[in-house]
């Protein structure tokens, strides 16, 4: 298996997401997020200096992206776009633990090279 890497602010190479990665304004990265983890960066932002989490592939020009920014009026605004399938999604919503929910299934349905593909068998 390949493994990309890229290097950090500091000049040190360190190794990719597998899949995917979720940054936030702040600088809090994680790799391949699951829901949980994607409810923590979403419930730590703010209106102030930690505004948004985008979440996409680890690659140089990346054919999807989702993010989640706070809105002035209160809530966010999530943002799904995926060039592959011509998807464009703006929502508001104000439950976090909706939006990771939402995003960790709409995660699960993008195509990452390399991943195997589920199989369904009958028994």
């Amino acid at each position: 298996m390949l493994t990309a890497t890229r290097v950090d602010s500091e000049g040190k190479t360190t190794v990719a997401a597998q899949y995917y990665g979720a940054d936030s304004e702040n600088g809090d990265r994680i790799d391949d997020p699951s829901e949980d983890a994607l409810f923590m960066m979403i419930s730590d932002l703010n209106d102030s200096d930690n505004t948004f989490v985008v979440v996409q592939p680890d690659e140089d020009d990346p054919v999807w992206f989702a993010s989640v920014a706070v809105l002035d009026e209160g809530g966010y605004e999530t943002v799904r776009r995926d060039t592959t399938r011509n998807e464009h999604e703006v929502t508001t919503a104000t439950s976090v633990n909706d939006i990771a929910r939402d995003l960790t299934i709409w995660l699960a349905a993008r195509d990452f090279p390399g991943r195997p593909t589920s199989q369904v068998s009958e028994s």
